[in-house]
């Protein structure tokens, strides 16, 4: 069985930083794709970052040098290193198996002071 489970998610203020996690078990990590999407209330859901299977990355242009997506695959988990972060950022985050419509539960991100 897929699994995909996110944590990491909270209240942070402008400025601070978090690490999501996503932890993965029942696939092949090693050989897809992941990526980060995020949801506000009132908006459609969109990327944020993807990494490849070798490690590449793309990021949406508002999260640019402020977001980092990297991947682990002896603990088959994909991060989401966040920093200076803004109020815009607050959304619910989702992981993502790329190329399935395989989501995690998604993790709330409130950015607030």
């Amino acid at each position: 069985q897929v699994q995909l489970v996110e944590s990491g998610g909270g209240l942070v203020q402008p400025g601070g930083s978090l690490r999501l996690s996503c932890a993965t078990s029942g696939i092949m990590f090693r050989i897809y794709a992941m990526g980060w999407y995020r949801q506000s209330p009132g908006k459609q859901r969109e990327l944020v970052a993807r990494i490849s299977s070798g490690g590449d990355t793309n990021y949406a242009d508002y999260v640019k040098g402020r977001f980092t997506i990297s991947r682990d695959g002896a603990k088959t988990t994909v991060y989401l290193q966040m920093n200076s972060l803004k109020p815009e950022d607050t959304a619910v985050y989702y992981c993502k198996i790329e190329g399935t419509n395989t989501w995690g539960q998604g993790t709330q991100v409130t950015v607030s002071s």
